[in-house]
Protein backbone atom coordinates (compact mmCIF):
# COMPACT_ATOMS: atom_id res chain seq x y z
CA UNK A 1 0.00 0.00 0.00
CA UNK A 2 2.57 2.70 1.36
CA UNK A 3 6.27 2.60 -0.68
CA UNK A 4 8.80 2.20 2.00
CA UNK A 5 10.60 5.01 3.07
CA UNK A 6 14.73 4.78 2.86
CA UNK A 7 15.94 5.45 6.45
CA UNK A 8 17.08 9.11 6.73
CA UNK A 9 20.83 9.50 6.71
CA UNK A 10 21.41 11.69 10.07
CA UNK A 11 24.56 14.17 9.54
CA UNK A 12 27.85 13.19 11.32
CA UNK A 13 29.11 14.67 14.69
CA UNK A 14 30.72 18.29 13.55
CA UNK A 15 33.64 19.15 14.43
CA UNK A 16 35.04 22.41 14.51
CA UNK A 17 38.55 22.87 13.40
CA UNK A 18 41.26 25.71 14.58
CA UNK A 19 41.04 28.79 12.79
CA UNK A 20 44.95 28.60 12.17
CA UNK A 21 44.45 24.98 10.56
CA UNK A 22 41.37 26.62 8.01
CA UNK A 23 43.88 29.58 7.29
CA UNK A 24 47.56 27.99 6.97
CA UNK A 25 47.01 27.58 3.21
CA UNK A 26 46.38 30.90 3.14
CA UNK A 27 49.14 32.78 5.16
CA UNK A 28 51.53 29.76 3.63
CA UNK A 29 51.11 30.60 0.34
CA UNK A 30 51.40 34.82 0.97
CA UNK A 31 54.57 33.87 2.72
CA UNK A 32 56.41 31.56 0.08
CA UNK A 33 55.33 33.90 -2.42
CA UNK A 34 57.92 36.18 -0.32
CA UNK A 35 60.55 33.45 -0.69
CA UNK A 36 59.53 32.63 3.32
CA UNK A 37 59.50 28.51 2.96
CA UNK A 38 57.84 28.93 6.37
CA UNK A 39 56.72 31.77 8.33
CA UNK A 40 57.88 31.13 11.44
CA UNK A 41 60.84 33.42 10.71
CA UNK A 42 58.74 36.24 10.25
CA UNK A 43 56.48 35.21 13.58
CA UNK A 44 59.46 34.81 15.75
CA UNK A 45 61.47 37.51 14.46
CA UNK A 46 61.54 39.14 17.80
CA UNK A 47 63.50 35.76 19.27
CA UNK A 48 65.63 35.68 16.39
CA UNK A 49 67.04 39.03 15.91
CA UNK A 50 66.59 40.00 19.69
CA UNK A 51 64.87 42.66 21.07
CA UNK A 52 67.37 45.44 20.42
CA UNK A 53 67.42 44.78 16.43
CA UNK A 54 63.87 43.61 16.41
CA UNK A 55 62.45 46.58 17.39
CA UNK A 56 63.99 48.63 14.59
CA UNK A 57 63.78 46.20 11.58
CA UNK A 58 61.72 43.10 10.52
CA UNK A 59 62.13 40.70 7.38
CA UNK A 60 60.25 41.74 4.16
CA UNK A 61 61.28 38.53 1.99
CA UNK A 62 63.88 36.16 1.13
CA UNK A 63 65.50 36.37 -2.18
CA UNK A 64 66.69 33.27 -3.99
CA UNK A 65 68.98 33.58 -6.63
CA UNK A 66 68.23 31.22 -9.80
CA UNK A 67 70.21 28.17 -9.68
CA UNK A 68 72.60 27.50 -12.33
CA UNK A 69 72.91 24.30 -14.03
CA UNK A 70 75.89 22.34 -13.01
CA UNK A 71 76.72 25.32 -10.22
CA UNK A 72 76.09 25.04 -6.01
CA UNK A 73 73.03 26.89 -4.76
CA UNK A 74 73.80 30.19 -4.02
CA UNK A 75 72.89 31.51 -0.47
CA UNK A 76 69.94 33.88 -0.64
CA UNK A 77 69.50 37.76 0.61
CA UNK A 78 66.90 38.57 3.16
CA UNK A 79 65.91 42.20 2.58
CA UNK A 80 65.07 43.65 5.80
CA UNK A 81 62.67 46.79 6.16
CA UNK A 82 64.37 49.26 8.69
CA UNK A 83 63.66 52.66 10.43
CA UNK A 84 65.71 55.18 8.08
CA UNK A 85 67.77 56.02 11.25
CA UNK A 86 68.87 52.88 12.40
CA UNK A 87 69.75 51.70 9.06
CA UNK A 88 73.48 52.05 9.33
CA UNK A 89 73.26 50.50 12.92
CA UNK A 90 71.17 47.35 11.26
CA UNK A 91 74.34 47.18 8.56
CA UNK A 92 76.71 47.11 11.41
CA UNK A 93 75.03 44.12 12.90
CA UNK A 94 74.88 42.46 9.83
CA UNK A 95 77.02 39.36 10.43
CA UNK A 96 74.96 39.02 13.84
CA UNK A 97 71.44 39.10 12.00
CA UNK A 98 73.12 36.47 9.33
CA UNK A 99 74.39 34.50 11.86
CA UNK A 100 71.32 34.13 14.09
CA UNK A 101 68.70 33.46 11.36
CA UNK A 102 70.90 30.93 9.53
CA UNK A 103 71.27 29.14 13.38
CA UNK A 104 67.50 29.60 13.25
CA UNK A 105 66.97 27.48 9.68
CA UNK A 106 69.69 25.23 10.15
CA UNK A 107 71.42 25.78 7.56
CA UNK A 108 73.46 28.62 6.02
CA UNK A 109 70.89 29.51 3.50
CA UNK A 110 71.23 33.29 4.11
CA UNK A 111 74.40 35.38 2.62
CA UNK A 112 73.64 38.86 2.79
CA UNK A 113 71.21 41.77 3.69
CA UNK A 114 69.41 43.96 1.53
CA UNK A 115 67.98 47.27 3.45
CA UNK A 116 64.45 49.12 2.90
CA UNK A 117 64.02 51.57 4.92
CA UNK A 118 60.63 52.72 5.42
CA UNK A 119 58.65 52.82 8.46
CA UNK A 120 58.15 49.15 10.36
CA UNK A 121 54.73 47.53 10.23
CA UNK A 122 54.14 47.19 13.87
CA UNK A 123 50.89 46.61 15.45
CA UNK A 124 50.15 49.18 18.12
CA UNK A 125 50.96 47.97 21.47
CA UNK A 126 48.70 48.62 24.29
CA UNK A 127 48.94 51.47 26.83
CA UNK A 128 51.17 50.75 29.74
CA UNK A 129 48.18 50.15 32.56
CA UNK A 130 49.11 53.27 35.21
CA UNK A 131 48.01 51.61 39.06
CA UNK A 132 44.66 52.30 40.44
CA UNK A 133 44.52 55.49 42.82
CA UNK A 134 44.67 55.17 46.51
CA UNK A 135 41.47 56.00 47.62
CA UNK A 136 39.65 53.63 45.46
CA UNK A 137 42.02 50.70 46.40
CA UNK A 138 40.84 51.57 49.87
CA UNK A 139 37.25 51.35 49.14
CA UNK A 140 37.65 48.27 47.58
CA UNK A 141 39.82 46.67 50.08
CA UNK A 142 37.12 47.57 53.22
CA UNK A 143 34.85 45.01 51.00
CA UNK A 144 37.20 42.79 51.19
CA UNK A 145 37.44 41.77 54.99
CA UNK A 146 36.94 38.24 55.13
CA UNK A 147 39.90 37.75 53.34
CA UNK A 148 42.46 37.03 55.95
CA UNK A 149 45.86 36.77 54.18
CA UNK A 150 47.44 40.38 54.25
CA UNK A 151 48.70 40.21 51.13
CA UNK A 152 46.56 38.61 49.22
CA UNK A 153 43.66 41.40 50.21
CA UNK A 154 46.43 44.03 48.95
CA UNK A 155 46.52 42.21 45.88
CA UNK A 156 42.97 41.56 45.20
CA UNK A 157 41.90 45.87 46.04
CA UNK A 158 44.39 46.29 43.29
CA UNK A 159 42.66 44.05 40.90
CA UNK A 160 39.30 45.50 42.17
CA UNK A 161 40.08 48.86 41.68
CA UNK A 162 41.53 48.27 38.32
CA UNK A 163 38.71 46.32 36.91
CA UNK A 164 36.48 49.27 38.66
CA UNK A 165 38.11 51.97 36.81
CA UNK A 166 37.63 50.33 33.61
Amino acid sequence: MYAKRPPMNKPGPISAKPLSVLLSGVFSDAYAKQGFAARELVMRWAEIAGPELSAHCEPLKIQWPRPVEGQPQEPATLVLRVEGPMALEIQHASDVILQRVNRFLGWSAVGRLALRQAPLSRRARPAASRAPDAKSVAQVAETLSSVEDEELRAALARLGASIKRN
